[in-house]
Protein backbone atom coordinates (compact mmCIF):
# COMPACT_ATOMS: atom_id res chain seq x y z
CA UNK A 1 0.00 0.00 0.00
CA UNK A 2 1.31 3.43 -0.95
CA UNK A 3 1.04 6.13 1.21
CA UNK A 4 2.12 9.73 1.67
CA UNK A 5 2.02 11.31 5.01
CA UNK A 6 0.98 15.46 5.37
CA UNK A 7 2.79 16.82 8.34
CA UNK A 8 1.54 19.97 10.50
CA UNK A 9 5.25 21.23 11.38
CA UNK A 10 7.49 24.43 11.98
CA UNK A 11 9.52 25.79 9.42
CA UNK A 12 12.52 24.91 11.42
CA UNK A 13 11.07 21.33 12.13
CA UNK A 14 10.35 20.94 8.15
CA UNK A 15 14.22 21.78 7.15
CA UNK A 16 15.31 19.67 9.60
CA UNK A 17 13.15 16.62 8.39
CA UNK A 18 14.08 17.70 5.24
CA UNK A 19 18.11 17.07 5.65
CA UNK A 20 17.35 13.86 7.52
CA UNK A 21 15.24 12.80 4.36
CA UNK A 22 18.23 13.45 2.23
CA UNK A 23 20.80 11.90 4.05
CA UNK A 24 18.36 8.53 4.35
CA UNK A 25 18.20 8.90 0.60
CA UNK A 26 22.32 9.24 -0.32
CA UNK A 27 22.30 5.84 2.12
CA UNK A 28 20.24 4.80 -0.25
CA UNK A 29 17.11 4.12 2.47
CA UNK A 30 14.31 2.34 0.40
CA UNK A 31 11.56 3.07 2.69
CA UNK A 32 11.03 6.70 2.45
CA UNK A 33 7.40 7.78 2.22
CA UNK A 34 6.64 10.88 0.30
CA UNK A 35 5.40 13.91 3.22
CA UNK A 36 4.03 17.17 2.70
CA UNK A 37 4.38 19.74 5.15
CA UNK A 38 1.84 22.85 6.20
CA UNK A 39 2.39 25.15 9.07
CA UNK A 40 -1.05 25.23 10.49
CA UNK A 41 -4.18 23.11 10.57
CA UNK A 42 -5.98 26.03 8.75
CA UNK A 43 -3.49 26.05 6.03
CA UNK A 44 -4.01 21.78 5.42
CA UNK A 45 -7.69 22.34 5.60
CA UNK A 46 -7.60 25.27 3.15
CA UNK A 47 -5.46 22.93 0.67
CA UNK A 48 -7.35 19.74 1.32
CA UNK A 49 -11.40 20.84 1.94
CA UNK A 50 -14.04 17.95 2.43
CA UNK A 51 -15.23 18.45 -1.37
CA UNK A 52 -11.00 17.35 -2.31
CA UNK A 53 -10.78 14.46 0.00
CA UNK A 54 -14.29 13.28 -1.96
CA UNK A 55 -12.93 13.49 -5.21
CA UNK A 56 -9.43 12.00 -4.21
CA UNK A 57 -11.78 9.55 -3.18
CA UNK A 58 -13.47 8.64 -5.99
CA UNK A 59 -10.73 9.03 -8.14
CA UNK A 60 -8.54 6.57 -5.64
CA UNK A 61 -11.96 3.74 -6.47
CA UNK A 62 -12.65 4.56 -9.75
CA UNK A 63 -11.02 5.04 -13.33
CA UNK A 64 -11.36 8.78 -14.38
CA UNK A 65 -10.54 9.27 -17.70
CA UNK A 66 -10.73 13.24 -17.57
CA UNK A 67 -12.49 16.24 -15.37
CA UNK A 68 -15.95 17.01 -17.15
CA UNK A 69 -16.41 12.73 -16.54
CA UNK A 70 -15.39 13.56 -12.65
CA UNK A 71 -17.72 16.54 -12.52
CA UNK A 72 -20.54 14.89 -13.85
CA UNK A 73 -20.22 11.96 -11.15
CA UNK A 74 -20.06 13.85 -8.45
CA UNK A 75 -23.01 16.25 -9.58
CA UNK A 76 -20.62 19.80 -9.23
CA UNK A 77 -19.50 22.15 -11.40
CA UNK A 78 -16.76 22.00 -14.22
CA UNK A 79 -14.64 24.92 -13.11
CA UNK A 80 -14.66 24.09 -9.86
CA UNK A 81 -13.53 20.50 -10.09
CA UNK A 82 -11.37 21.68 -12.69
CA UNK A 83 -9.62 24.07 -9.65
CA UNK A 84 -9.99 21.39 -7.11
CA UNK A 85 -7.85 19.22 -9.54
CA UNK A 86 -5.09 21.44 -10.22
CA UNK A 87 -4.58 21.81 -7.00
CA UNK A 88 -5.00 18.65 -5.99
CA UNK A 89 -2.20 18.01 -8.92
CA UNK A 90 -0.03 20.74 -7.72
CA UNK A 91 0.14 19.10 -3.59
CA UNK A 92 1.12 15.77 -5.58
CA UNK A 93 -1.94 14.10 -4.43
CA UNK A 94 -3.28 13.62 -8.07
CA UNK A 95 -1.63 12.68 -11.43
CA UNK A 96 -2.47 12.12 -14.84
CA UNK A 97 -1.22 9.22 -16.42
CA UNK A 98 -2.01 7.93 -19.76
CA UNK A 99 -4.91 10.79 -20.11
CA UNK A 100 -6.54 9.62 -17.02
CA UNK A 101 -6.77 10.82 -13.19
CA UNK A 102 -5.32 8.70 -10.72
CA UNK A 103 -4.62 9.08 -7.07
CA UNK A 104 -0.92 7.82 -6.77
CA UNK A 105 -1.73 6.83 -2.89
CA UNK A 106 -3.93 4.43 -1.10
CA UNK A 107 -3.69 6.35 1.75
CA UNK A 108 -3.41 9.72 3.30
CA UNK A 109 -1.11 10.01 6.76
CA UNK A 110 -2.12 12.96 8.73
CA UNK A 111 1.12 13.93 11.31
CA UNK A 112 0.85 16.41 14.31
CA UNK A 113 3.78 16.99 15.98
CA UNK A 114 3.33 18.60 19.55
CA UNK A 115 7.21 18.74 20.19
CA UNK A 116 10.38 19.17 17.84
CA UNK A 117 11.93 16.29 17.40
CA UNK A 118 15.68 16.45 18.51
Amino acid sequence: MSKVEIIITTPAQALKDAASVWRRAEAGDQDIVPSIGFGSPSELFAAITDRRLELLRHVAGHEVLNIHQLAQVLGRDYKNVHTDVKALEELGLLERAEGKLVAPFDEIDIRVALREAA
